[in-house]
């Protein structure tokens, strides 16, 4: 047995040498062989591909079959040829893809693509629920498929582990571009983030206190600049203060206090996910034309509209812009900066989902047995289970507990 067959085998079946053999008979039956389509992202920004061929090469090796649309991995530097020699097989045309069991996709289907799917097939993606329509639900629903959004599944640790590693990438890629634009090369002052004996280091400032915030924090004192997060919540600063390990300048919101620090600082990194009702900025357009001329602004949460009152959401052909003397960049979706990174961290969260999915005899037993992947189907079989998007779109829903009882 091979290292990989013995792996998996133990983490499918740590307990199998116990069953008895007529037991584990009846488990090799019910053992599903899944098609996987993979196909290539189109939407701009996204470079992401979400299996590597490491991966897909393990699928196989569970009996699965792996369908890839040419170049779907480009982007994130993997070719065709690292796909076929792990057993995948290499497509051209969009619509064979789709004929798979289960899409497995980073960015959300469009139109055009659910009307490539068959019906009662399983849809595994992003949703993006802020950029959907009611037309989009409906359509999942006319086919009756049955859809789960990857940023909604949860982990054993009750956690969202595909949100978790893509905020933990956002934040450290965060000071990496900031660091960029801090030097002579995209414009800035010419200074370093810090780390320089005899050298006062540079004021970073972190609005939030969640995995982006804390991965942005690690990263800019690991280069040596003196960082202050300011968060609503003294739990989360508390939290993130006990995890980093050391001792930060942590402070709620207030405004002369926010007024003062931004007054001093060279980088403001947004990490705030404002889903709560009241003001959406945390810093004002008054508060940036009190900054250094030359300090840089990074707002991460632009893709939910940002936490800061002068960003503009642009794209990564166009990603900067100066407002008031300060450099704003406001690019949505920085994961995909480093595709291969993100691509890799967001397999690894697929690989032992879709790998379950077959030893369970397919999606529905496979549910029932997991909580954390229910927690993020939001149709089944053609049924909205999401109360709150039904409230959203004013769409009747089910608990998907009750279905689950059904099936």
């Amino acid at each position: 047995m091979t290292q990989q067959e013995s792996s998996g085998t133990r983490f499918t079946f740590g307990k199998a040498t116990l069953l008895p053999q007529e037991e584990m008979l009846e488990v090799k039956k019910s053992r599903k062989q899944l098609t996987i389509g993979i196909p290539r992202e189109d939407q701009k920004n996204e470079s992401r591909v979400a299996l590597t061929p490491e991966a897909v090469e393990q699928l196989i090796e569970h009996g699965h079959q792996v369908i890839i649309e040419s170049e779907a991995g480009k982007s994130a530097n993997y070719q065709n040829t690292d796909y076929s020699e792990s057993g995948g097989m290499i497509v051209e045309e969009k619509i064979q893809v789709f004929q798979s069991d289960i899409i497995l996709k980073i960015a959300p289907l469009t139109l055009e693509e659910i009307e490539l799917v068959n019906e009662q097939k399983i849809v595994i993606s992003s949703l993006h629920l802020t950029s959907q329509t009611e037309e989009f639900i409906r359509k999942l629903m006319d086919k009756k498929i049955t859809a789960i959004s990857f940023e909604n599944i949860k982990d054993e640790h009750n956690c969202h582990p595909v949100v978790r590693s893509m905020s933990t990438i956002a934040g450290t890629t965060s000071i990496l571009i900031a660091a960029e634009y801090l030097s002579n090369v995209r414009g800035g002052k010419g200074v370093m983030l810090g780390g320089i004996p005899g050298i006062t280091p540079a004021e970073v400032i972190i609005l939030g206190a969640g995995n982006a915030a804390e991965s942005a924090a690690r990263a800019a004192l690991g280069l040596g600049a003196h960082v202050k997060v300011f968060d609503n919540s003294v739990h989360r600063l508390r939290r993130l203060q006990n995890d980093i390990g050391q001792r930060l300048y942590t402070s709620v919101f207030h405004k002369q206090v926010m007024t003062r620090a931004l007054r001093s600082a060279d980088v403001v990194i947004g990490a705030m996910y404002l889903i709560e009702q009241g003001p959406r900025y945390v810093i004002t357009e008054e508060m940036v034309k009190e900054m250094k001329k030359g300090a840089v602004i990074i707002d991460i949460s632009i893709d939910q509209g940002g936490c800061i009152e002068t960003s503009e959401c642009r794209t990564q052909q166009d990603p900067s812009f100066i407002k008031h003397g300060v450099i704003h960049y406001c690019v949505p979706n920085l994961p995909s900066r480093v595709a291969r990174t993100a691509s890799i961290a967001i397999s690894n969260v697929f690989l032992p989902l879709l790998v379950q999915m077959g030893e369970s005899g397919g999606l529905t037993p496979f549910l029932k047995g997991d909580a954390g992947v229910r927690n993020g189907v939001y149709i089944f079989n053609g049924i909205l289970t999401n109360e709150f998007i039904g409230i959203h779109f004013g769409i009747p829903s089910k608990d998907i507990e009750l279905l689950m009882a059904a099936f």
